[in-house]
């Protein structure tokens, strides 16, 4: 039983990752459709720091972050995904990373950003894992230690992606809102509820991050349609 369980937690991660393990199957293109879509609202202002969230869990806003990661790094990009959800983190999981220190070592003083920053298995794509759990995470977040990770990890990567907490949960995706370049809002398919979007994307709006638009994951597929992600405004 317990290597059927480890089994099983081992093809969800698989899953989790189809644009590395399938880069040319129909759900991988619609990732690198997503990061076409991201570059073509970069034309009149620096995308270079962006953040995933959602307005409830299970909406697969992980899952989403991480491919999107993928794919700016197979485009040649140097790539830093961060795990800002410190209250729930599971890009150390995603990835197979030791979550022993991460983003909240650094911020807190206990590391310092070069230390805590692991290679991935994917070429140009650096993780920075959530670390130990904080007890007080927005203080962290909104601190001027995060504008100074910031700062130092513009200097070496093309893009910085963040995993946040889901938005009408607590007010972690909204703090870093302000400090990102756009925030991408993911939904689930006959899940998220209409208002709860509605919400969430008004939490966003009066952040200095530009709400670029939403994707929605695990849409049915109707005959003769060979995509499972959409993405637009």
């Amino acid at each position: 039983m317990a290597k059927r369980k480890k089994q099983a937690k081992m093809n969800t991660t698989m899953r989790h990752l189809i644009t590395k393990l399938n880069p040319r199957s129909p759900i991988a293109e619609q990732y690198r459709t997503i990061r076409t879509n991201l570059q073509f609202s970069a034309v009149d202002g620096d995308m270079k720091r962006l953040l995933v969230t959602s307005s409830g869990p299970s909406e697969g806003k992980s899952s989403t972050v991480a491919n999107m990661a993928i794919v700016f790094a197979q485009q040649g990009k140097k790539v830093l995904l961060i795990d800002g959800d410190m209250r729930k983190p599971t890009v150390h999981y995603t990835f197979r990373l030791d979550n022993r220190r991460g983003l909240s070592s650094v911020l807190v003083g206990e590391s310092v950003l070069d230390e805590s920053i692991d290679k991935s298995d994917v070429q140009d794509l650096d993780i920075l894992t959530c670390g130990p759990i904080p007890p007080n995470p927005s203080e962290l977040l909104g601190s001027k230690a995060m504008e100074k990770l910031l700062a130092d990890a513009g200097d070496y990567y093309d893009v910085i992606l963040f995993d946040t907490p889901p938005v009408l949960a607590v007010t972690d995706a909204q703090i870093l809102a302000n400090i990102c370049d756009g925030a991408i809002l993911v939904l689930r398919s006959k899940q998220t509820d209409y208002e709860a979007a509605q919400k969430a994307r008004d939490l966003l709006q009066p952040a200095h991050a530009k709400l670029l638009g939403a994707v929605l994951n695990d849409l049915e597929m109707k005959k003769g349609q060979n995509y499972y992600y959409y993405y637009g405004n």
